[in-house]
């Protein structure tokens, strides 16, 4: 069922007293009289020596998820970036005024800028998207000093996407990594189609090094998180939104990182340890087991007929050929970590994380993943899990609504500039009640969510903008049937 404020306190009282877990956070004198939200933490050798069980550090991961830290967990990063970069305390004036380098203790722009996860990620329930009032100001979390604006040369504004069925994207990204590095050696020097899952990369080789891609980065790594995709892993994203977010530092990052001096309280809060090698895990396979998204079928049968027209019309005009209505994972399992993972996010087991498995088919909230042959599973997503441009060039007539961003996230091919093959090809198969749409959040429906592709979505676009509105109506209701659903409850799903 739904995950109930009740429910939620609930996990939250287990955080501090059940299973095995290690004590390792209290209170400063100064503030006795109070408590860590989460107080304890879990252990990365009891998860793998099965000391707790898949639902134990479910309840776990899904406490850290929905905490509300405070300053007794670790909350806040007086000493560094959201970058996770050192930088000076702050010096304020009397009116609030920033006087020198530093961190608020909490800010809307630069952050930390929430308290909990579930804060933004809350719709339907935890762990789904956010509103509008939810979206992060990327970028602005390294400025030093902070930002109080919001203004588009300071940062990008970016909508809260849910994490429903976010484990079977990372496996699938995972696959699609592994089958195109395969196809590299032996290739010569020049220009290269490689393909896996159905899906093309055009990249250029030169020297046996790839130089150039399109729609990837030239690691040919494909980052299934964030919606410009440059991050691997629910733990990358994890670990990255935590120290942004909420200042709360993982372990894997900060204390046990080289490049960051081995230091045990990097951000000079006076807490250590905020967030356990094994903290990371539970909160990764928390999200890694959320329930799939479904399709929810109307009961009328002309509303059905309805439905599957609108199917037929989404294929028609060419939204399947970047939406790509379903992939087959070779693997039915979610293994953690992920052996991509970057510097800093634990990757293996010389990174004292060994393998965890669970099998998504079998375990985790319902709906579940759909089991296919021969071990395999069916991942329908609706995307393709590649960046596209969706700009028109400049001129008259030109749709330019998803090319607004002023900021470079680091793509390796922009040369510090912004560029147009900017976005992933957004999952669909939350769409129906995943309001509001586009990268910021700022498009009210699905028909101008359509409308507004350009470039390499320009053709399909112009193709339902020619049809017959009962076609248009179709295609909506269609993408409406689009669902994330209450826990278990599975009835009039596909």
């Amino acid at each position: 069922m739904k995950r109930s404020i009740q429910h939620l306190s609930i996990l939250l009282g287990l955080s501090a007293c059940a299973f095995n877990v290690h004590a390792n956070k209290q209170c400063p004198p100064e503030l006795a009289a109070d408590a860590p939200v989460i107080a304890n933490s879990v252990e990365q050798a009891d998860i793998n020596n099965g000391a707790l069980s898949f639902d134990e550090i479910n309840d776990h991961g899904e406490a850290l998820f929905i905490a509300k830290f405070n300053t007794c967990d670790g909350r806040g990063r007086p000493e560094t970036t959201g970058g996770g970069d050192k930088r000076a305390i702050p010096v304020l004036s009397e009116e609030g005024e920033v006087l020198s380098a530093g961190q608020i203790a909490k800010l809307r722009t630069s952050a930390p800028d929430a308290d909990a996860c579930a804060g933004c990620h809350n719709e339907p329930e935890a762990g789904g998207g956010g509103d509008f009032v939810a979206n992060v100001f990327v970028l602005a979390q390294a400025l030093d000093p902070v930002t109080l604006s919001v203004s588009p040369e300071k940062s990008n504004s970016r909508n809260t996407l849910a994490m429903h069925g976010s484990g079977p994207i990372e496996m699938l990204a995972r696959e699609m990594t592994t089958e195109l590095h395969a196809q590299l050696p032996g290739l010569s020097d020049g220009s290269h189609t490689l393909t896996t899952k159905g899906v093309d990369f055009e990249v250029e080789i030169s020297a046996g090094v790839v130089v150039a891609a399109k729609g990837i980065d030239t690691d040919l790594i494909v980052k299934p998180f964030h919606q410009a995709g440059k991050v691997i892993s629910l733990r990358e994203f994890s670990t990255n939104a935590m120290n942004h977010h909420h200042g709360m530092q993982a372990e894997e990052r900060f204390d046990l990182n080289p490049a960051k001096g081995f230091d045990p309280d990097y951000d000079n809060d006076g807490v250590e340890r905020e967030l356990t090698i094994g903290d990371q895990t539970a909160i990764s396979i928390w999200q890694a087991q959320l329930s799939t998204p479904v399709q929810v079928m109307p009961k009328k049968r002309h509303e059905r007929k309805m439905v599957k027209r609108g199917e037929m019309v989404f294929d028609e005009v060419g939204c399947t050929s970047c939406h790509m209505p379903e992939m087959v994972l070779n693997t039915r399992d979610f293994v953690e970590p992920n052996p991509f993972n970057p510097a800093g996010t634990c990757a293996s087991a010389v990174d004292g994380c060994p393998d965890y498995s669970f099998d998504m088919t079998e375990q985790g909230d319902k709906p579940r993943l759909k089991k296919g042959k021969n071990g395999t599973a069916i991942v329908r997503a609706y995307t393709d899990l590649k960046r596209h441009n969706l700009c028109d060039d400049e001129g008259p007539g030109a749709i330019r609504w998803f090319c607004n961003e002023k900021l470079a996230q680091g793509r390796d091919d922009q040369d510090g500039k912004p560029g147009t093959e900017f976005f992933l090809t957004r999952k669909l198969w939350d769409v129906g009640n995943s309001a509001p749409y586009g990268h910021r959040g700022d498009v009210s429906t699905i028909t101008e969510a359509i409308l507004l592709h350009g470039g390499e979505g320009r053709a399909s676009r112009d193709a339902f903008a020619a049809s017959d509105v009962k076609d248009q109506k179709a295609l909506v209701t269609f993408l409406k049937t689009l669902q994330i659903v209450a826990q278990g409850d599975e009835k009039d799903h596909d």
